[in-house]
């Protein structure tokens, strides 16, 4: 019961995980498992530390740059699933503004 009642809970905040990172007009591929979503960012946002930077400074939401892990994840960011829907949910409002820099119409 405890494993079925974690599983629930851990695909309740990808869900909401997946949603935040869409709204920023990034693409999470399907089939992903574990504590955290990784997204690739749109083609017209700058680099992900840049990204990542913007998005903290601005909307006060970390999410992690995937550059740090290496060069193969310049392009994405990944959101950790470790923190309660209720965080996740208030990052959303938080981004609910963001514009990414450089572009100037809203998150994507």
């Amino acid at each position: 019961a405890w494993y079925t009642s974690v599983q629930q809970e851990y695909a309740t905040r990808r869900s909401a995980g997946n949603a935040l990172l869409t709204r920023l007009g990034c693409t999470v591929a399907g089939g992903q498992a574990g504590m955290f979503v990784w997204a690739r960012t749109p083609d017209h946002a700058p680099e992900a530390k840049v990204l990542s930077n913007a998005i903290l400074h601005q909307a006060h939401v970390f999410i992690t740059p995937g550059s740090i892990f290496g060069p193969a994840g310049e392009r994405y960011l990944r959101l950790s699933l470790c923190s309660p829907l209720e965080t996740l949910e208030t990052a959303a409002e938080r981004l609910a503004g963001f514009t990414i820099p450089g572009h100037g119409g809203g998150a994507a």
